[in-house]
């Protein structure tokens, strides 16, 4: 049985006819977005900021889970009544835990702006543990005979007590 051909001065089809096909007006309507594809898109932006060792929380058996595919320790996705995000993570030691904070915060409200066309209200960050990576020394501990002073941390210019 012959498959029919195209006509050799046919041509291949011009631009001209693909972008006539295509429509400028916009049509009103709707999208779904599911929880997992939320979680997926939060997930690949913590992961992508340097300093982030991974989710923390769950334990062994949320460890277990989330290595098979079922669970998701560590990133919890609400969405009524708006859009939030409690995160669990693992911070790599030696790393300013509060820059990597702020880093994952921005990338996670980038993210979901530009992928959902909406910001979060609140994305909550707990640091869950710090876990020590190999090619980063641990720090030296300060002299026994030096003690911050409550003056020392107001002039550090950082709001973390």
């Amino acid at each position: 049985m012959a498959l029919p051909t195209r006509p050799a001065s046919a041509g291949p089809a011009s631009r001209e006819e693909d972008v006539a096909r295509v429509t400028a007006e916009l049509t009103p309507g709707r999208s779904l977005v599911t929880k997992r594809a939320v979680r997926q898109l939060v997930r690949a932006a913590v992961l992508s900021v340097y300093g982030v060792s991974g989710f923390a929380g769950g334990g062994r058996v949320g460890r277990l889970l989330d290595r098979a595919g079922f669970g998701n320790p560590g990133c919890r996705i609400s969405i009524d009544p708006a859009l939030a995000v409690d995160l669990d993570l693992l911070v790599a030691y030696g790393l300013p835990v509060a820059e990597v904070a702020r880093q994952v915060e921005s990338a996670v409200r980038y993210t979901l702006r530009h992928a959902l066309g909406q910001e979060p209200e609140r994305v909550a960050i707990k640091i869950g543990r710090l876990r020590h990576e190999h090619g980063i020394a641990p720090q030296r501990e300060a002299p026994s005979g030096v003690e911050p002073s409550p003056s020392d941390l107001a002039a550090s210019g950082t709001d973390v007590a």
